[in-house]
């Protein structure tokens, strides 16, 4: 096995790490927080993640011999930022994760419940997603607004890098954010020294709390964007490159990894799509047997970032929170537009998606259940309804 390593699958690996972690972990830290978690608690959600999918990618890449890249579940995230507190706080966020995790295990072993999530309407599915994802996607603008020395910054580094190297473009932006950290914030008084302190991993077991919003409001969109934006791409993408993966066993192994962080604050763990291009892609290794390396590597790297991940969350404190949340936005408008357009590109189900994504972009709720699930609910009875009308007509 070890004689398959190679320098140009180790950089890739690396790079791997590097990128995932640096491209989304502020929507992860947004994402926790805006469902209640303290600092601390984001924290030891991000350490649990960036460990459980660096231990996943390594397990799973070594026992099939393909490039499995995994990663967290960044539109979940990304929900989780507008779905708002639900009745039990924190605690109850962590039984829905625990019970989303639960879901992704049964659609792993239980074939029909995967052929049903695969089977819901792509365009719903991603009119939610770019219905969740609208709100972030604000913030870079937000941020100019609120301070411009602040803000325009890390929206030109994020547009001048995207101009030559789509991949570099959030890393660039994430630099830029720490320039105008050091040099723009008039940080507190041994804010530094703080910082310094925090260097320990962090860790904070969290009793779950089982609710019946929460469950209606996190687990359920939460185990849908989960499968339909980033599990069943993330298989796509190696088939394209070749690679033909057991779907199921791969999704059932994620979704333990997902339980096993679940307690520590973290939302889910999944089969990643962008990073799995850069390990299954010719750039790992000319040869497609020996490229599981660099998703091997790049799980060691996820473990190693995640052990940092206290120091990474006390330093992003110490920042205004729109500019974070403009790093976030900045990260999910590919997201964004990638959906969108899959969303309305058929005439069909265009009205159908439009309802989902309005709905869902509002941010209303109802019965304290956020309006993922009814915008993805009523796009579903809308598209019903125009398949009736066009069957009458005929």
């Amino acid at each position: 096995m070890f004689k398959d390593l190679s320098a140009q699958s180790f950089f890739m690996g690396c790079l791997t790490a590097f990128v995932g972690f640096a491209s989304s972990f502020a929507v992860v830290l947004q994402g926790l927080k805006g469902v209640g978690a303290s600092d601390y608690e984001a924290a030891s959600g991000l350490m649990a993640l960036s460990v459980s999918m660096g231990l996943c990618a390594i397990l799973l890449s070594a026992w099939t011999k393909l490039p499995v890249s995994i990663a967290w579940s960044t539109p979940g995230a990304a929900l989780l930022a507008t779905a708002g507190m639900v009745e039990g706080g924190f605690a109850a966020a962590v039984g829905a994760f625990l019970v989303c995790g639960v879901l992704i295990v049964i659609a792993g072993l239980f074939r029909p419940l995967g052929r049903a999530v695969a089977a819901i309407p792509a365009s719903l599915a991603n009119a939610m997603l770019s219905g969740v994802i609208l709100g972030l996607c604000f913030a870079p603008f937000k941020a100019i607004a609120f301070d411009p020395k602040l803000g325009l910054p890390i929206l030109i580094a994020w547009a001048a890098v995207l101009a030559f190297k789509r991949l570099y473009a959030v890393p660039a932006a994430l630099l830029a954010f720490v320039i105008v950290m050091i040099f723009g914030v008039d940080l507190p008084e041994g804010a530094m020294a703080s910082w310094a302190s925090s260097l320990a991993p962090p860790m904070e077991l969290v009793m779950p709390v089982f609710t019946l919003p929460a469950l209606v409001s996190i687990a359920l969109p939460l185990f849908i964007v989960t499968m339909a934006s980033q599990n069943i791409p993330g298989i796509a993408v190696l088939k394209v490159n070749h690679y033909d993966p057991m779907p199921g066993p791969l999704f059932a192994v994620t979704g333990l990894f997902s339980l096993l962080s679940a307690p520590f604050g973290g939302h889910a763990v999944n089969l990643a799509a962008i990073t799995a291009a850069m390990c299954a892609g010719e750039d790992a290794h000319p040869d497609p047997k020996k490229r599981y390396w660099a998703a091997i590597i790049g799980g060691v790297g996820y473990v190693i970032l995640g052990l940092l991940a206290g120091a990474v969350t006390a330093f992003v404190s110490l920042a205004p929170p729109i500019l974070i949340q403009a790093v976030a936005g900045l990260a999910l408008i590919g997201a964004f537009s990638g959906s969108a357009v899959a969303a309305f590109k058929e005439p069909q189900t265009r009205e159908a998606a439009a309802v989902t994504f309005l709905i869902t972009a509002s941010g209303v709720s109802f019965g304290g259940i956020s309006g993922a699930f009814w915008g993805l609910i009523a796009g579903a009875l809308m598209l019903a309804l125009l398949k009736v009308a066009q069957s009458r007509r005929a």
